[in-house]
């Protein structure tokens, strides 16, 4: 008879952030996650089909997390607002940065880079685009994804708020 484990896959998503965030993404393993958890390696699979798939899993439920409470922030301040998501994004990206500069799980996600960061760009522009629609521009979606480009981009390179906030002052004409 097979064993019934409780909470399975929440055990095996939390033992393999426990695993990443201590060991990396290399010694991270399918294997060394189900022999933490107690269970078979043919047991993870019917959970996660690949290592990356389990991580992608929590990365992305912190980065609906994030973007949650970036849907919180009000919006009538404009570079207040757009501070408070450079500052979300920024919490998201020093928690996941060492797995960003990997060079081994680069090599695995350059292939889906380009489409992710679209849909991070889109997500970010959807929340952004309050700000962009009472503004008299001909195209507030696109001044939305510009600014969401901008954001994502500059925070990627670790560029303080108040250096982008000039460039926002001007595109938000304030």
């Amino acid at each position: 008879m097979p064993k019934i484990i409780e909470n399975i896959k929440e055990q095996i998503i939390e033992e393999a952030k426990k695993q990443l965030f201590e060991n990396g993404y290399s010694k991270t393993t399918i294997r060394s996650v189900a022999a933490a958890c107690g269970i078979g390696v043919g047991t993870m699979y019917n959970y996660f089909s690949s290592k990356d798939m389990l991580i992608s899993s929590f990365m992305l439920e912190d980065w609906k997390s994030c973007t949650a409470q970036m849907k919180k922030l009000d919006t009538s301040e404009e570079l207040i607002f757009l501070e408070g998501i450079h500052d979300y994004l920024k919490v998201f990206i020093n928690k996941y940065s060492f797995l960003f500069k990997d060079k081994e799980a680069a090599s695995v996600y350059s292939a889906v880079f380009a489409e992710r960061h679209a849909q991070l760009r889109g997500v970010l522009a959807n929340i952004i685009l309050p700000v962009c629609i009472d503004k008299s521009y001909d195209e507030p979606d696109f001044m939305a994804s510009h600014i969401a480009e901008s954001i994502l981009f500059w925070t990627l390179e670790d560029v303080p708020f108040e250096k982008q906030a000039g460039i926002f002052r001007i595109l938000l004409k304030m």
